[in-house]
């Protein structure tokens, strides 16, 4: 079990092999993302993250079954190019890593001890799985 914490946590420096499970977020990054989230997302994807109308759920069934197997590099793009949608590309990418850190935690991922990083290389190697890898399904 402990050799197994040590290739957690050094796959989560680079990114390599890493899941959201894994924890990619540390709970202070999170609470930075609800404030932007609260700021600058809440008006369309609602309090509780729960989306309205046309605006897609940030959390539960619906957000996970459309973003399983892809990587948190393509949500970061996706709410950096696309977000928020009366202002696009006006969060910073620090803000941009700190609501997906919020999106993570409030999907019930686990948080860790290293901050979501801003890189791209890095969050493409971060895979997105709804499901607890050592689970079966």
């Amino acid at each position: 079990m402990m050799a197994l914490l040590s290739m957690d946590a050094g796959a989560q420096q680079d990114g390599a092999g890493t899941s959201v499970w894994s924890g990619v977020y540390t709970e202070e990054q999170a609470g930075r993302g609800e404030i932007a989230y609260r700021q600058s997302c809440v008006n369309c994807h609602g309090p509780e993250l729960e989306g309205a109308d046309m605006t897609p759920p940030l959390i539960g069934g619906a957000f996970t079954a459309n973003w399983n197997d892809l990587n948190l590099g393509d949500l970061f793009e996706r709410i950096r190019a696309t977000m928020p949608l009366d202002k696009p590309g006006t969060l910073s990418r620090q803000q941009n890593a700190d609501v997906v850190a919020f999106v993570l935690k409030a999907n019930l991922w686990p948080a860790g001890t290293s901050e979501l990083s801003r890189d791209l290389g890095v969050l493409k190697q971060i895979r997105i799985q709804s499901s607890r890898p050592d689970q079966k399904p």
